[in-house]
Parts: C-alpha cells; sequence; structure tokens
C-alpha cells in the first residue's frame, strides 16, 4: 500500500507542476492557457474563453495541491506508525572480508639484505 500511495504522490507532485506551467502569469512566461488574440490565435479560444480556461487551471491545481497534501500527511501517518524501527544504514548488508586458507608464498619484490 505505501509503494502505491508514493508513486500516487509522485503523479500528484508532477500534475502540479504542469498545471502551473500551463497557467498564464503576469508576464506572459510559458502560459498556454489563455485564450488571447483575434481569430485563429491558437489555444482554447474557440473552445473556452480565457476566464474560464483560467478558473479550469485554477481549480485543478487546486484539486492537485489538495491531493498532494493528502498523501503527504498518510504517508507520514504510515511510517510513523510503522513497526520497523531501523534505519537504512542498518538495513544494509556489508561483505564479509574474504578469507584465505593458503600458505603464504615468498614476496614477489625482491629483499635487500
Amino acid at each position: 500500500m505505501q509503494t502505491i500511495l508514493v508513486i500516487l504522490h509522485v503523479l500528484f507532485a508532477l500534475s502540479i507542476v504542469g498545471l502551473v506551467l500551463l497557467q498564464r502569469s503576469e508576464g506572459g512566461g510559458l502560459g498556454m492557457g489563455g485564450g488571447g488574440g483575434g481569430g485563429g490565435a491558437g489555444g482554447m479560444s474557440g473552445l473556452m474563453s480565457a476566464r474560464g480556461t483560467a478558473n479550469l487551471l485554477t481549480r485543478a491545481t487546486a484539486i492537485a495541491a489538495a491531493l498532494f497534501f493528502t498523501s503527504s500527511l498518510v504517508l507520514s501517518m504510515l511510517v510513523a506508525n510503522s513497526n520497523d524501527s531501523r534505519s537504512i544504514v542498518e538495513g544494509m548488508e556489508i561483505p564479509s572480508a574474504v578469507e584465505t586458507t593458503a600458505e603464504p608464498t615468498e614476496p614477489s619484490v625482491p629483499v635487500a639484505e
């Protein structure tokens, strides 16, 4: 269940980013949501007015933000109530040292006598 919530949490975050980038800022920015212009100015001018598009994007952003906030709270409660109290570092496996039972050989570097 926690994995599904994490995936949804990431999807909510990405949707917030996308919705914010679609909105028209006062300076123009990356805003693609405005109707603007005359006849075939592009965008969604034929489907919705600039105000209707702004309202739709604002509401969608608010809904995505509320879902993101809720999923953050649920994930934090799941982690706080989990029985697994060990840290990530404690869960790591440390490779054991290789033991050699062979007899020592003569050094390959000559020793000055």
